[in-house]
């Protein structure tokens, strides 16, 4: 198949090549360039047609060239004859000038290889167009091949091959000799022409006279190309050797029935025995009947049958034929009419095509395209015709493709574009606005359609004007938006708020609030809203055009106003703007619609912004509660003093701000002054002394004790280990106090109040159920419901290492003496180790439970901590600490679980002195 196929494009290109040749040899390739093949036509189809241009002014024209080639098997005598007739032919066409005849633009030109003439440009031949296809190209172009002659276009034909004839007739008193379908030529508008003037026949007669028509004898041995075609001819050509302008009216009515027949002709001619040919030919069109013409339309089958006739006096002459009703079609007449424009005036010009848009839905698309729209176009160049020529010209360019219209309507209409006069053109070109926008390139369209639109917004008429903004909306999806955005917006509110006339500024509302949806959002609330603040009128109908925009904008789902833009300029400026005096209660209603929707948005929108940021801040406080619980044990252990000095650093400015409404103490004040008296550095040196002591005191270490099965004894340190808490106790009541007129203690301490709930409710509350409270009165320990669970805490050993001190002048302990006072948090998935309570119990005392330890020593040991005045000594209900004052501040910290307060670290660090404590305290 690949290889066919490469044949014969090897076969077209050497004939198309050896055509081009031929014809470069030609003058006529002087003045014109020579294009593709594009048909054949002429006598035998002899004559190959090329489209070409000409190359001073670019004018398309059809060549035609007739290659010698087609000579080579005739002899020299021959091929003369052959010359001569086509050259016959071609002068006498070119000599002859009428709408229905071909027209030459350059005469024959002859040339060694070829003979060679251009006409106006040309489609095909008729004969083409019904099937022969002789001297085309390979393969037959498409346009050709599956051309379709309309019913219109047929009658319009033959209308115009009668009116060619009734002019040779008639004015030119000639008989063309040869009228066959290869001797009409369809243009490029699809319009019929005569040509092959080859055997036409010249009246002998003076003109005053009934002419005369002279014939030859028909001469067999002649080439074909020096014969008339056969099957078109009249009987009187052949057998009486003679011819009359009747006999051109046979060949019509031959024509008509090749055309309504697929181009078969009507009798089939043996050339070889052309007499008995027509012999019998004339004995069947005596007895023609309508089986014979049954394919030719019943309005004008009568008529053919009258051109067949084997009188020449019967037939009807081309006079005749023009008139009959089958060309009273309206599309033939409206094609007629077209033909003859040019013999019109603007009056009849103006009436006719008013009519038009009536009729062109009537006709088909390509012979509007190929006759009408080149008429209408060349139109353009008169003004005063734009305004009824156009509705039409764009009524056909919305039945065309985009490509048809930017080749065949665009070019003609852009010069139109750009004129201001008459008005009528502008409102036109806006009524069809939509159809523009669509079908023109954007480069046409920002260079001559919207520039149209911007001079019909400025336009002087307050009547363009109105209809512009009325129309703007229906195309407005189409414009681009820097367009929209930097000029079609400016030049509305330009026409809203310089204009004098109330209908021109309403329709600039109403067309921008109908454009809304394709503006962008910030654009719009930038600077379309801040533009109705603008507006000087206070007319209802401009303040419901303004109250349209505000409303679009705020309920479309694109646009939207913010809440701040509604709180701070739409809302203040709709308010004034609702209780005009001019508002009737219909429109005072509206507004007041508009205006309570956009509150309650105002409201739900804020409203709901502040609840998320309080959720958001809950959320916060869980998350640092729940990280600080989900660090491993290890880095709580090695950070529980960074941990406390977070906590004492948080308290400090709390105090620190509580303290700046009342006068601090002079030794406070001293102390940050750097001065001190002899008094009070003494007190400090025994506070430093005694917290020195504190911190070099070795922790309890429990030693383990085997216990066997059959001792055992118990020992009971209880009492030991409460005379240890005296003795310290005492130490520190031993100390000189401070004055009281200070609300706090001459060297600031913390207390820290830790009560401890049984096991269950400590599993059950995730081991953060102890109460922590801070005061600034010693460090102490509070209980909880219930005095025998003061030790339920799992791993509480060495308690004497707790530093607790009952009174309220406790030293003064640097951040890092507080942190090491507080043991080392077991692991929290280590089970509680309870061998250290066994090192407690010896031989000599026997071990008790918790309950009867709690019982028996509880009392006597807190009321070595209660103070004179102290409070309630209730201990279950409200959290107490050891001294009876109520805690205060962190329940559930994680840094006070009572298991963080097991086993205490020996590493502890050593304060310069109690000032730097101070410092690292309180900064």
């Amino acid at each position: 198949m690949e290889s066919m196929l490469n044949k014969l494009k090897s076969t077209v290109t050497k004939v198309t090549a050896d055509v081009t040749s031929a014809v470069m040899g030609n003058p006529v390739t002087r003045e014109f360039d020579v294009g593709r093949h594009i048909a054949s036509g002429g006598s035998g189809l002899a004559w190959k047609i090329f489209n070409g241009t000409k190359k001073s002014t670019k004018q398309e024209v059809a060549v035609f060239v007739f290659d010698k080639k087609l000579m080579d098997k005739y002899q020299k005598f021959e091929r003369d004859q052959i010359i001569d007739s086509l050259k016959r032919g071609v002068q006498q066409l070119t000599r002859l000038r009428h709408p229905r005849l071909l027209t030459v633009q350059h005469p024959l030109e002859e040339s060694r290889d070829c003979l060679a003439f251009c006409t106006e440009p040309v489609f095909a031949s008729l004969a083409n167009v019904l099937g022969s296809w002789d001297n085309l190209p390979s393969p037959v172009p498409c346009d050709i091949k599956e051309y379709k002659l309309y019913d219109v276009e047929t009658k319009y034909g033959l209308l115009q091959v009668s009116e060619g004839l009734s002019f040779l007739h008639s004015s030119v008193k000639m008989v063309h000799g040869n009228l066959t379908p290869e001797n009409i030529i369809l243009n490029k508008s699809g319009a019929w022409k005569i040509m092959g003037f080859d055997f036409c026949i010249q009246s002998t007669n003076p003109s005053e006279q009934e002419p005369k028509y002279s014939c030859k004898e028909w001469d067999p041995n002649l080439p074909s190309l020096c014969l008339p075609n056969p099957q078109y001819l009249a009987p009187e050509y052949i057998l009486s050797v003679s011819c009359e302008t009747a006999s051109d009216m046979y060949s019509l009515g031959a024509i008509t029935y090749a055309v309504f027949n697929n181009g078969k002709p009507i009798f089939e001619v043996n050339k070889q025995d052309i007499y008995k040919s027509f012999s019998r030919q004339l004995d069947q069109l005596s007895r023609l009947g309508s089986n014979t013409l049954q394919n030719i339309p019943e309005e004008v089958r009568e008529h053919v049958k009258l051109l067949l006739n084997v009188a020449p006096a019967v037939r009807p002459d081309a006079d005749q034929m023009t008139k009959i009703p089958f060309f009273d079609d309206v599309g033939a007449v409206t094609l007629q009419y077209f033909d003859s424009l040019f013999q019109r005036d603007n009056l009849q010009k103006s009436q006719f095509f008013k009519g038009l848009p009536k009729v062109l839905p009537k006709l088909p698309k390509r012979v509007i395209v190929q006759r009408i729209l080149p008429c209408l176009t060349s139109e353009f160049v008169n003004p005063d015709m734009v305004p009824f020529v156009l509705p039409n010209v764009l009524i056909i360019a919305e039945e065309c493709t985009k490509e048809e219209y930017i080749k065949l309507i665009l070019p003609d209409l852009s010069p139109v574009f750009k004129q201001q006069e008459p008005v009528q053109i502008l409102l036109i070109f806006l009524q069809k606005m939509d159809l523009l926008l669509t079908k023109t390139p954007s480069d046409e369209i920002k260079n001559s359609v919207l520039p149209m639109v911007y001079r019909a917004l400025e336009a002087p008429s307050i009547q363009i004007q109105e209809l512009c903004l009325n129309i703007i909306p229906t195309f407005a999806n189409l414009i681009d938006y820097p367009s929209m955005k930097n000029a079609l917006i400016p030049r509305i509110k330009s026409a809203c708020l310089q204009t004098s006339s109330l209908a021109v500024r309403v329709n600039s509302l109403v067309c921008l609030g109908k454009i809304l949806e394709y503006l962008d959002k910030w654009f719009v609330l930038d600077d379309i809203l801040p533009f109705l603040q603008q507006i000087p009128s206070r007319e209802p109908a401009v303040l419901m055009g303004i109250l349209g925009i505000y409303k679009c904008t705020f309920s479309h789902k694109k646009l939207g106003i913010t809440k701040e833009q509604l709180a701070g300029k739409v809302l203040p400026h709709l308010i004034p703007l609702s209780i005009e005096n001019n508002l009737n209660l219909n429109q005072f209603n509206s507004f007041i619609s508009v205006i309570k929707e956009m509150l309650n948005r105002l409201e739900a929108e804020h409203k709901t912004k502040l609840e998320q940021i309080h959720i958001m801040q809950e959320q916060q406080k869980s998350l640092d509660i729940t990280n600080q619980m989900s660090i491993p044990e290890e880095t709580k252990a090695n950070n529980t003093g960074n941990q406390i000095d977070k906590v004492f650093t948080n308290l400090q400015t709390d105090i620190l701000t509580a303290g700046s409404d009342c006068k601090e103490n002079g030794l406070l004040k001293n102390q940050r002054k750097g001065s001190l008296t002899l008094e009070e550095k003494q007190k400090l040196a025994k506070e430093q002394e005694q917290a020195q002591k504190l911190k070099s005191q070795q922790p309890l270490k429990p030693q383990p004790q085997k216990v066997t099965a059959s001792v055992k004894q118990t020992k009971d340190l209880t009492d030991t280990l409460i005379d240890n808490m005296a003795s310290l106790a005492s130490q520190s009541l031993n100390r000189p106090k401070v004055p009281s007129s200070s609300s706090f203690s001459s060297v600031p301490s913390m207390g820290i109040g830790v009560g401890f709930s049984s096991p269950v409710e400590s599993t059950k509350r995730n081991g953060l159920n102890a109460n922590i409270g801070f005061q600034p009165s010693g460090f102490s320990m509070g209980a909880g419901t219930a005095s025998q669970n003061f030790f339920s805490g799992a791993g509480v050993t060495g308690m004497a290492n707790m530093n607790m001190l009952p009174t309220g002048n406790m030293p003064a302990y640097s951040t890092m003496s507080t942190t090491t006072a507080v043991s080392q948090p077991a692991q929290q998935n280590r089970p509680p180790d309870m061998s250290a309570l066994d090192s407690l119990f010896g031989p000599q005392k026997p071990k008790i439970s918790m309950n009867q330890l709690s019982q028996q020593k509880t009392n006597q040991w807190l009321n070595q901590f209660v103070p004179p005045q102290g409070t309630s000594s209730s201990l279950s209900g409200t959290q107490m600490n050891v001294m009876g004052q109520p805690g205060f501040g962190l329940q559930g910290n994680p840094f006070f679980n009572p298991q963080n307060f097991t086993q205490p670290t020996n590493n502890m660090t050593n304060s310069s002195s109690a000032s730097n404590d101070l410092k690292d305290l309180f900064g």
